[in-house]
């Protein structure tokens, strides 16, 4: 009997039990009368959604989060100490300093998930049995299911990760930028595409670990351990190729030129040609002319164009990573195999180019990779998307009518109801 008291299942709520607790933790976060903090300690909410809910400052200690729901929640400041979270869904969740230390993660998916000053460090936690002797916190979870979290395109800035087990974990197309992950065991994680500047991965094991892409400016790293095919388009302080200062002109008197160039239909001026050219220090490129700029290969990472003219430019192959073009018109653009992981393009114009006489140039975006990618609002109307890699991209609110979306990749994308009815015979 002692041995089936110590075997004892713990607490499991309803989901609308589940729901009257979070009303009751949502009246006290704002402050209204009869609120009571959750404390879901020790708690068994598998499967169970806490979608869009206010959590903030929430007690889960020890809990079983196993494939529960937290998509678009806040667990602002909640304690996740201990807790079985493995592949719980946290997409687009808020965990700004929440407590995860000693959380297995392992399958989790934490896609798009802001987690500045969060701690992920590693943690212990231990019962009393009914002989008194102390049990392991899921004991049942092995040393494998610590780590293998999903945290791609996650924003981890600032965040806490000492001494975390992250084995295996994917952290692709994450912003990690000033976050700190000494001691740390990341053997065969992912950080392929990660923006890492000013981070701190000292002492931690690297073997295996994948950085290409990664940007590493200031970055505190050992890269000794990491074979030079997973190091492959890294991204230091050094230019990759020729830079802005190479240029016949400063970039703002070509800027000038290439405008007069577009303005007398060439007749006046130069075209701005960029083509292989790395421009990551320039910054700021919004609301300039740029229409019909050639821009092959160029490495623009984290650039911002926003309201720039970009009709008809050609950016192919080109580096676009992290950068913001929001309501740029892009309207005929060739983005073919062009890298735009995490950027924002909420609110851009992708609908053809229509010139005189009906002449018409469709805006390429063929085997591109848009990860991550903010199309919300955006006008994608009649849009070559065929072969481009739109994982996790945020699509609500776009207009996809006519897009060519052959062999197109939206696992994880966000799509609306009515997008998803659209796009139903294409994937079939």
């Amino acid at each position: 009997m002692a041995e089936e008291k110590e075997k004892k299942e713990p607490p499991r709520l309803t989901q609308k039990e589940l729901d009257a607790v979070i009303r009751s933790h949502e009246s006290y976060t704002v402050g209204r009368k009869g609120g009571i903090r959750a404390n879901f300690s020790y708690h068994d909410l598998s499967g169970l959604s806490f979608i869009g809910k206010n959590l903030s400052d929430a007690n889960f200690t020890g809990a079983r989060l196993f494939e529960t729901d937290f998509s678009d929640a806040k667990l602002d400041r909640a304690i996740l100490f201990c807790t079985d979270m493995r592949n719980a869904i946290l997409r687009d969740t808020s965990l700004l300093s929440a407590d995860l230390r000693g959380a297995s993660l392992r399958g989790a998916d934490m896609t798009g998930a802001t987690m500045t000053g969060v701690d992920l460090r590693e943690g212990s936690l231990a019962s009393a049995s009914a002989d008194g002797t102390l049990k392991t916190a899921h004991e049942n979870l092995t040393a494998v299911d610590k780590g293998g979290a999903n945290l791609s395109g996650a924003n981890l800035t600032d965040a806490k990760m000492s001494g975390a087990v992250a084995v295996g974990s994917n952290f692709s197309d994450a912003i990690m930028k000033s976050t700190k992950i000494k001691q740390a065991d990341l053997q065969n994680a992912n950080f392929s595409g990660a923006n890492m500047e000013n981070a701190d991965l000292t002492g931690c094991n690297l073997t295996n670990v994948n950085l290409k892409g990664a940007v590493l400016i200031g970055t505190a790293i050992n890269l000794s351990e990491v074979s030079a095919e997973n190091r492959r388009g890294i991204l230091t302080v050094l230019p990759i190729g020729p830079s802005a200062h190479d240029l016949s002109l400063p970039i703002e008197e070509l800027l000038k030129l290439h405008e007069t160039w577009v303005d007398s239909n060439g007749q006046q001026g130069q075209q701005l040609d960029l083509s292989g050219y790395d421009m990551r220090t320039n910054g700021s490129l919004n609301d300039v002319c740029l229409t019909m700029m050639k821009g092959k290969g160029a490495i623009m990472f984290g650039l911002s164009f926003i309201g720039a003219k970009l009709q008809k430019a050609d950016l192919r192959e080109a580096d676009l990573r992290q950068t913001n073009m929001k309501g740029a018109d892009l309207r005929g653009i060739n983005l073919s195999g062009a890298r735009l992981n995490g950027a924002s393009l909420h609110g851009a114009r992708l609908e053809p180019l229509v010139l005189a006489r009906g002449i018409m140039f469709v805006a390429n975006l063929s085997k591109a990779c848009l990860r991550h990618v903010n199309f919300a609002g955006a006008n994608l109307s009649g849009a070559n998307l065929a072969g481009a890699d739109l994982g996790d991209a945020d699509l609500r609110g776009a207009n996809l009518r006519g897009a060519d979306l052959t062999d197109v990749n939206l696992d994880g994308a966000r799509l609306d109801p009515e997008q998803q009815k659209m796009l139903t015979p294409a994937k079939k």
